[in-house]
């Protein structure tokens, strides 16, 4: 985990609230925000977007993270995730397993409109997730 001075996660969470506007939720109305910092210092937004068909839906922690991915972005340094919670907001659990894949050293904050913030890691969030050497076996 990389340590990020309060001025790099506040500027983060603010890209994570811009995002947060851009949010598709008919059906829910909670519109979550998300803002990744990669490594070469890009700053990808991601917003939950939400699909009549619910399984379809996307979590804004994925749109900001297959975008990242999607733009070469493998080196996360960051990923804030902003919602209206009265604490901060907690990511789902198919969040919490991609974050473990896809960026397993990142600093993760999660926010409230209010600021409240909690800093943790993929690893703390998902304990035990599931890792592609849990495949190996089924390999040979």
């Amino acid at each position: 985990m990389t340590a990020l001075h309060d001025d790099q996660q506040a500027a983060l969470i603010e890209a994570a609230r811009d995002a947060r506007r851009h949010a598709y939720t008919p059906y829910s109305h909670f519109a979550v925000g998300a803002a990744l910092l990669a490594a070469d210092g890009r700053i990808f937004p991601g917003c939950n977007i939400e699909n009549a068909a619910y399984s379809s839906t996307v979590c804004a922690e994925r749109v900001a993270l297959l975008s990242a991915y999607a733009a070469g972005a493998r080196d996360v340094v960051a990923l804030a995730v902003v919602a209206d919670t009265p604490g901060p907001v907690s990511p789902c659990g198919t969040c919490r397993q991609v974050m473990f894949e896809l960026a397993p050293h990142a600093t993760v904050i999660l926010a409230n409109m209010a600021d409240a913030r909690f800093v943790t890691t993929p690893r703390e969030l998902l304990p035990h997730g599931f890792e592609p050497s849990d495949m190996d076996s089924a390999r040979t």
